[in-house]
């Protein structure tokens, strides 16, 4: 009905990308019909509710971080511009969206505030197109935990180990090439009978399993002596890039070191450069870990 090309990403992530391509017209036709749909199921879903109040509709539109700027104005003008002449919520993302240059703007309110904001939020895109290349937002399905066994990585479906299809049994192979490692049956009575898996982030305890049977990501068992002396690695990033590897206050940067258990450094950024220079510092094995897990943010 709208005219506009619609696709919508694949079913089995948490969340999915609806993009909609299409003259102008087509796209705001495409964007009303999405809002008051939304609308009738807030509507649908309160008939069943003791809630008296209806909920605004919301929307997330993914937005390349280098047009962001724009969107936001000299002191925040333009978006408070926006949020006064249209009636809707705006919110712009601090961060950029996992493994992306991209960022979220949060739109909420009426149908029509959302329309609104929508035609001027595609005017100042139109305005200000973007600098350099985006990376694209692209959702993950859900993060299962990940075993090493027999040098073959697994993750746990229901009551099935299923060997995992991506790089991270070549980087383990390769970790156990470069690193002493005492087999974990020979290990000191100490040792915990069970392993800490980190996964996105996260640490999470496996189910308990003969130790024979597991070997574990060198990092994450720092208490073992035998390993290589220290070696150092530079590469550089470029500038635009620099901000989803820090993170927030540093936290994905933290993260990347807690994960690798190696040294990383950062050079400030220098004047009429458009990169800036990381090293990493540690074992072989750390900064094979620490590369990758900069290559994946």
């Amino acid at each position: 009905q709208s005219g506009a090309r619609i696709n919508i990403s694949e079913g089995n992530c948490p969340e999915r990308i609806v993009t909609i391509t299409g003259p102008t017209d087509a796209i705001f036709k495409a964007f009303a019909m999405i809002a008051y749909k939304f609308e009738e199921d807030i509507t649908n879903s309160m008939s069943n509710s003791t809630a008296t109040s209806k909920p605004p509709v919301t929307l997330r539109l993914v937005v390349p971080a280098s047009q962001c700027g724009s969107l936001i104005g000299k002191g925040g003008s333009k978006i408070k511009e926006i949020r006064e002449s249209t009636g809707a919520q705006v919110q712009v993302a601090g961060d950029m969206l996992p493994n992306s240059t991209e960022r979220a703007v949060t739109i909420s309110g009426t149908p029509d505030a959302i329309i609104q904001c929508v035609k001027q939020i595609c005017v100042v895109m139109l305005e200000s197109p973007p600098k350099g290349a985006t990376i694209p937002y692209r959702p993950k399905p859900a993060s299962t935990p990940v075993i090493f066994a027999g040098g073959q990585a697994y993750t746990i479906q229901g009551q099935y180990a299923i060997p995992h299809p991506d790089q991270l049994t070549k980087l383990h192979q390769l970790a156990m090439q470069q690193t002493p490692f005492t087999p974990l049956g020979q290990t000191t009575p100490a040792f915990p009978a069970f392993a800490v898996l980190t996964v996105a982030g996260k640490q999470r305890s496996s189910t308990v399993l003969p130790l024979q049977a597991i070997t574990i990501f060198p990092c994450i068992c720092p208490g073992l002596d035998a390993s290589p002396p220290a070696s150092t690695h530079e590469l550089t990033i470029p500038n635009d890039l620099i901000g989803c590897i820090i993170g927030r206050q540093g936290t994905k940067i933290n993260e990347i070191r807690q994960m690798s258990g190696a040294q990383i450094k950062i050079a400030s950024a220098t004047e009429g450069s458009s990169e800036r220079q990381i090293t990493i510092t540690g074992t072989p094995a750390n900064i094979s870990l620490a590369q990758y897990l900069i290559n994946a943010r």
